[in-house]
């Protein structure tokens, strides 16, 4: 099992009881004593878990903490890759689309390289980078300029500017947090309200977030869940949590991994 993949069932492990114990994870990963506590070690510099002693404790979350693109790039590959299939695969050539900043949303970007005649709208510099491409014609790339925050967006009065004589067919949108009561929510202002522009910009929004982002509340709200037209989650969010979502959203989309179904279709749970 690689590192990541065991800070990863660390993580979920915390996530799920609040702790977790070394000699618990010994037991659960088949790793020794020191791996897990050099686990724990890494998760707790990039301020995922908090190092307690014996074990590890879930962080204590700050509703205006933003963590780098870095750090959440490196979570949750499984799911965020499995959402990007899907979510691209919503996308006709020939059409307009905007793509926020954040590492699912960079995750659909690779997806969409090989589909013809796109234009991209993005307030993602990473995103820009990875769709330009001087030798095709059929694709133009459109970046919103604006002040880059910790996750590598572009945002402010700048961006909100660009954004606001734009129109396009879909914006693809990632998100901090997910709340049933909140909405979707970021922990930074200004980039709450550019994401507004951006989904004022869009005649459909769909939202890419894998289930670690549900029942997260940043500082701002930005959508409320009825805004959104379609999220396409992945396999692990609870039921009792779809059903939530689905009652309020336009349309659920649970991605499966690959090869879980042989027809490789994302399993819909309510349908407009």
């Amino acid at each position: 099992m690689l590192a990541r993949q065991r800070q990863e069932a660390i993580l979920r492990e915390v996530d799920r009881a609040g702790g977790a114990r070394v000699s618990e994870l010994v037991d659960l990963l088949g790793v020794s004593d020191m791996t897990v506590r050099r686990d724990i070690e890494a998760l707790a510099v990039n301020g995922l878990v908090m190092k307690v002693h014996g074990g590890a404790a879930a962080a204590v979350g700050r509703s205006a903490e933003e963590p780098g693109f870095h750090v959440k790039s490196g979570l949750n590959p499984g799911p965020k890759s499995a959402i990007a299939r899907v979510a691209a695969g919503l996308i006709a050539p020939g059409s307009s689309i905007a793509i926020s900043a954040g590492t699912t949303t960079y995750a659909v970007a690779h997806e969409l390289v090989n589909v013809p005649n796109l234009t991209v709208v993005t307030n993602s510099p990473r995103v820009a980078d990875l769709l330009h491409n001087p030798q095709r014609e059929d694709l133009t790339v459109v970046l919103t300029g604006g002040v880059r925050t910790p996750s590598d967006a572009l945002v402010g009065p700048v961006a909100d500017t660009t954004l606001g004589s734009l129109h396009v067919d879909t914006l693809i949108l990632g998100v901090h947090g997910i709340d049933q009561v909140a909405g979707l929510t970021t922990p930074n202002l200004i980039e709450a309200a550019t994401n507004r522009a951006l989904i004022a910009t869009a005649q459909r929004v769909i939202v890419v977030a894998d289930e670690s982002k549900w029942g997260v509340i940043g500082l701002s709200t930005f959508a409320t869940l009825a805004q959104v037209d379609v999220l396409v989650t992945s396999a692990g969010l609870d039921a009792e949590a779809q059903r939530i979502v689905s009652e309020q959203v336009g349309r659920l989309i649970v991605a499966q991994p690959l090869g879980f179904e042989t027809d490789d279709k994302p399993r819909k749970v309510r349908s407009s």
